[in-house]
Formats: structure tokens, sequence, C-alpha cells
């Protein structure tokens, strides 16, 4: 919800433009996610395939942006591919791992996210891919 917060000090903190601008922005992502049914269907399966597929979408959504990007730029794919598509699915990882050191007395959960993070970019970006062209090459051309 967008509206004035009361901090610890009963003061109230109107909405900064930069909030009702972030608000206003990640609204038509918010109505996208907020197709997923609950989790409460099929034991929560239900739920997870259509916010997997819809993840999958603005993936191909986000690809083709920076192709279109690069294309404008004479931008390399490869090199497009490793800035753009990278950074961007680094750095909110690195804003939560900032987030969590900041509001962790010893940083654990910053270290975990860490890990988990570049594990998942490691094994899900290269392992996945690998996977799926070797069982594609192995029902073509054996």
């Amino acid at each position: 919800m967008l509206g004035p917060k009361i901090d610890e000090d009963n003061l109230i903190d109107d909405v900064s433009c930069s909030e009702a601008l972030m608000h206003l922005v990640s609204m038509p992502w918010k109505l996208v996610f907020a197709l997923i049914p609950p989790k409460q269907m099929c034991g929560g399966w239900f739920a997870f395939f259509v916010a997997l597929a819809l993840i999958g979408f603005i993936v191909s959504i986000v690809g083709e942006f920076a192709g279109l990007l690069g294309c404008t730029l004479s931008i390399k794919t490869s090199v497009t591919a490793i800035t753009l598509v990278a950074l961007g699915t680094s750095l909110p990882d690195t804003f939560a791992s900032k987030k969590a050191a900041e509001s962790s007395e010893y940083a654990d959960s910053a270290i975990g996210n860490v890990t988990g993070s570049n594990s998942v970019n490691v094994f899900l970006g290269m392992g996945l891919p690998w996977i799926i062209a070797t069982i594609y090459h192995k029902v073509n051309y054996d």
C-alpha cells in the first residue's frame, strides 16, 4: 500500500516522490504476479508452476529488450548478455545481501544469500543449458 507512515516518534512521514514513482512503475508487475493462485490449491504445486511460467515469461521479455538495446547500440549479443542481463540479475542479489548485512548482527544471512545466489547462478545458469543441449544432441544426433 502506498500511503503515509507513522514512525517510532509518532511523526507522520509523507510519501516521497521516488516512492510514488516506484509504486507506479512496479504496478504492472504487481498485477501480473497477482495472477498466481493461493498456495493452498493443490498443495502449492499449482502456484509453483504458475509462478515458474510467469518468471519464464518475464525472462523472455528481459532477453528481448536486452537484445533490442544491444542491437540499437551496436553491441555484440554476447557482450549484451554478459553485461546487461548478468548485471540485471545480480544487482538485486547484491542489494538483498547489503540489506541482510545491515540488519543482522553477524551478517550470517548476508553470507548465506551471497553463497546461495552464486550457487544458483552457476549451477542453473551453466548446468541447465548444458543438460538441455546434451539431451537435444542425444535425441537428434545420438
